[in-house]
């Protein structure tokens, strides 16, 4: 069977950076499984597997445009320390989930000052061309439940 819209894929993938670097990788955890044609993936990877059976391997490049995006400065925001509650202190480099008028998002803080604090909104493989090692372990048509609900159910897959 080979991935088209309402298969269900199992992968094994390393995604590395320009440098080489391991990104992110399912070596050692479970492989990725997802439903394909919803967008669970980024479009250029969801591409470049369409078409593509159980055992193939490939390689693949994909440009910012077809995966996280480019960094949008507008996305970088300064708000007051005020809007933040707990005693943690806020420092930069960390990581902190606000509520937006799209729902939760994750934010970059990147400077902290007196009144103010700076966060980046932009995810953080923007502006990143993403290298893919991928395998593609399994591919199964998905089932009616799974189709309707837009994701995997049972083995691998997100329980709701």
């Amino acid at each position: 069977m080979i991935i088209a819209n309402e298969s269900v894929v199992t992968i094994n993938y390393t995604l590395k950076n320009d440098a080489g670097e391991i990104l992110d990788t399912s070596e050692g955890r479970e492989p990725l499984v997802y439903l394909h044609g919803v967008g669970a993936l980024i479009p250029g990877l969801e591409n470049e597997l369409a078409g593509k059976a159980a055992s193939e391997k490939l390689q693949v490049v994909i440009a910012p445009e077809n995966a996280y995006g480019t960094r949008r400065d507008e996305l970088v925001r300064v708000v007051s320390k005020d809007g933040f509650q707990g005693d943690e202190e806020l420092t930069e480099g960390m990581r902190v989930q606000l509520d937006t008028e799209h729902g939760p998002a994750i934010a970059l803080v990147t400077k902290v000052a007196e009144e103010e604090v700076t966060l980046d909104l932009n995810h953080p493989l923007a502006d990143m061309t993403l290298h893919f090692d991928v395998e593609v372990a399994a591919v199964r048509a998905a089932t009616a439940e799974e189709i309707s609900h837009g994701h995997v159910h049972g083995e691998g897959g997100h329980q709701h």
